[in-house]
């Protein structure tokens, strides 16, 4: 899709849909709303008196051939409460916008974005949304394509905006919301094609494509190594595992420049191991591999958009699986770092190659970490499908983190870590036990990460819940949700 801004009136766009967003508390005197209606027969301000368009937030009503438009339709947009609009809301609007343009066969778009937010901010909210929005997870179907993709997409403004400015705007918010739908293409895909095999050549060609530095270290360098956590989830698979590795270089002025690492959960099928989960519903497992995909999205919308900063992604690619070589509970490992660990619960493997990756990332030399995984159904249990958990040691980064939620729209909540939760992980017979009980699930697998992290400044951001829609949005697809991408960027550009 083709997205770009254009410096002209609204009425005079020649498009298939205009998409114009009126908020709640919009007054008939408003002069913009007098004017709207002017150019579309006062059909807007009858609506709105009638109660047939409603303004709340993502209601819509479309209007065929509307008089004085070069428009073919014009489709009203509830933009809510004004005082709530924000740019996580607008990305939201311009996808909603895409979305019925893709419903009404409508290939060129035009969306007039709302005053009252920086015009470049704007911008590259909109351009996301518009990708977010556009995008459809069909890839294999062969026919019975219900909607058609739009190819158009022309931002608007009534007063003010640098057309230059905007442009660049534009390609930022294009990076991102591209990273994002990749993110969402390989949560969706399913595992007998998304192995971590393919996972790693998929990393390794639009890794270097952007720029940044691949490698992947192969089962064999991990034995070397010494990452049995890491190795232990995957032995009842006959895929091999992956470490996939990407840095962006960036420019160290001195010793003291932090290394960021990005870790990212990339388990590409989650059976539980010999703790096999229940059969209903099994088949999203192979979105357990989102917090990777994530990753892989940032790294790569990172080293396009030319951060500075020196950032290394690592994904720890594995399948689980039940077998006759498959890890048992009970079983004993050692760990990079030096720790031995009793698995109790094959099924609670994502911390487990997480803790080898956190520590490989901390012997390449990271001074800071975030990892992001589909971790635990305890998160659900305890925020929803609203919000996922935060947690970690580095307060400074938790609380950017928190505030920059109101840009990226993914929201996120902080949960304690206190020193008396490391009790429940005591093993008679290890260093450290893999699963504490049922109640807290979430932090004890936190603080089990929290042990290979050591002193380093970390992150963990627990995105079970947040990985998949099961039903459409306004502004999205059901399925994979890319959770996670606009997160990390908006963290380090």
């Amino acid at each position: 899709m083709r997205i770009e801004y254009r410096s002209l009136h609204y009425f005079d766009a020649d498009c298939d849909l205009l998409a114009y967003v009126i908020f709640e508390d919009a007054k008939p005197k408003d002069a913009s709303l007098q004017r709207l209606n002017r150019k579309a027969g006062n059909l807007p301000a009858s609506l709105l008196a009638t109660g047939e368009f409603k303004a709340e937030l993502h209601k819509t009503f479309l209007l065929h051939r509307p008089a004085g438009m070069k428009a073919r339709n014009l489709l009203l947009l509830g933009g809510g409460p004004r005082q709530e609009f924000g740019l996580a809301r607008l990305r939201e609007l311009a996808g909603n916008a895409a979305r019925n343009a893709r419903r009404a066969g409508c290939r060129r778009v035009a969306f007039l974005l709302p005053q009252g937010l920086p015009p470049a901010d704007c911008a590259r909210v909109a351009a996301e949304g518009a990708l977010y929005g556009n995008y459809e997870p069909d890839a294999y179907k062969t026919n019975d394509k219900k909607t058609r993709e739009v190819e158009e997409y022309v931002l608007l403004l009534e007063k003010g905006g640098k057309a230059e400015e905007l442009a660049a705007a534009i390609g930022k918010g294009c990076i991102v919301g591209s990273a994002t739908n990749l993110a969402r293409n390989l949560a969706n895909d399913p595992a007998n094609i998304l192995t971590p095999t393919r996972l790693a050549e998929i990393a390794v060609v639009e890794g270097r494509q952007a720029g940044l530095k691949v490698e992947v270290l192969e089962r064999e360098e991990m034995e070397k190594l010494g990452m049995n956590t890491l190795l232990a989830v995957s032995r009842g698979s006959d895929e091999p595992p992956k470490l996939i590795v990407l840095e962006i270089p960036g420019e160290k002025k001195s010793q003291k420049t932090p290394l960021v690492a990005l870790l990212g959960k990339g388990v590409t099928f989650d059976s539980g191991g010999i703790s096999l989960k229940p059969g209903e519903k099994m088949e999203e497992m192979k979105a357990d591999m989102a917090g990777g995909a994530a990753v892989l999205g940032a790294m790569i919308a990172l080293a396009r958009l030319g951060t500075k900063k020196p950032v290394i992604g690592l994904i720890p690619a594995v399948e689980n699986l039940p077998s006759g070589k498959a890890t048992k509970p009970g079983d004993v490992v050692k760990s990079l770092l030096g720790k031995t660990v009793e698995i109790i619960n094959t099924d609670a493997e994502g911390r487990l190659i997480l803790a080898d990756a956190i520590a490989y990332a901390r012997r390449r030399g990271a001074t800071q970490l975030v990892d992001v995984a589909t971790l635990t159904g305890a998160v659900i249990i305890a925020l929803g499908k609203v919000n996922a958990g935060m947690m970690g040691t580095d307060q400074k980064t938790l609380d950017r983190l928190r505030t920059n939620c109101s840009i990226t729209g993914e929201k996120m909540w902080q949960l304690p870590l206190d020193k008396e939760y490391r009790k429940e992980l005591e093993s008679e017979v290890a260093d450290i036990k893999n699963v504490g009980p049922r109640w807290g699930g979430a932090i004890t697998a936190a603080k089990f990460l929290e042990e290979f992290a050591e002193d380093t400044p970390w992150v963990h951001l627990d995105i079970a819940g947040m990985d998949l829609d099961h039903d459409e949005r306004p502004y999205a697809a059901k399925g994979a949700t890319g959770f996670g991408v606009r997160t990390l960027v908006q963290l380090l550009v």
